[in-house]
């Protein structure tokens, strides 16, 4: 029997008048700010985190979008608490979150930004494993033979890599406009992660303008830091980080 995957939806907490967006990684959904977004929303800040177009859906409708399809999701989610009367909004964000946040910055008003795992460049080749690995991840889950997957993946090498290329290319524009982000600034890493992200939270640290920035590392915590074993220490932290803004 196949099992049957249920589109994941935004999660939207409603608090006080502080608000925080929560940005959730490449290849994921929700599941990444769920916990943190509800201790956030026990602290009394309202949470929203939207779901990138293509993103929670079988990777040929993935495969399907580009990093400009996802950060119209980052922005009507940011719209959206401003419609909903949030003047104050802090925003958060893990790896493609942390990458997203950081435009928020540049785009937007914020109060202050907090970023986890975010890479200050990538190359074609690693994301493309990070989508085939997600692709079989997901037809196992969906519990289909390994010939079926098997040929599935074969016609998804297939498809053309427009949407990738175009994500390198919006890391690097990004991190272009990194001087220009003026807002208190929270940088966290894993320890336990691919060096890569130290080196990366270190960059963006030298590069972005607010003199209230500070880079923290996490000894226990890979890649999905707030999934991972530190998951309480960087909730605390993060609150923490919030409650000194100027909302």
């Amino acid at each position: 029997m196949r099992a049957r995957i249920v589109k994941p939806r935004p999660v939207y907490l409603k608090g006080g008048d502080k608000a925080v967006l929560l940005l959730h990684s490449f290849t994921s959904h929700t599941r990444d700010m769920k916990p943190l977004a509800k201790f956030l929303n026990e602290k009394g800040y309202t949470c929203y985190c939207p779901v990138y177009k293509g993103h929670g859906l079988p990777p040929e409708e993935l495969f399907g979008t580009g990093p400009e399809d996802w950060w119209e999701s980052v922005s009507e989610g940011y719209l959206h608490l401003k419609e909903e009367g949030h003047e104050s909004i802090a925003v958060v964000g893990v790896s493609l979150g942390g990458i997203f946040a950081l435009r928020v910055a540049q785009e937007f008003e914020v109060n202050g930004v907090v970023t986890m795992s975010v890479p200050h460049k990538r190359d074609l080749a690693a994301l493309k494993n990070r989508v085939f690995k997600f692709a079989k991840a997901y037809k196992q889950y969906e519990s289909k033979t390994e010939q079926e997957i098997k040929a599935e993946l074969k016609d998804l090498e297939k498809q053309p890599f427009d949407g990738l290329e175009a994500f390198v290319e919006s890391i690097n524009k990004v991190m272009e406009g990194l001087s220009t982000i003026h807002v208190p600034m929270k940088i966290m890493y894993g320890e336990l992660d691919e060096t890569l992200y130290k080196d990366s939270a270190e960059y963006i640290f030298d590069r972005v303008a607010t003199d209230q920035k500070s880079v923290n590392n996490y000894p226990q915590s890979k890649h999905l830091m707030t999934l991972g074993k530190d998951q309480e220490q960087i909730q605390a932290d993060i609150e923490s980080f919030l409650s000194t803004l100027q909302w």
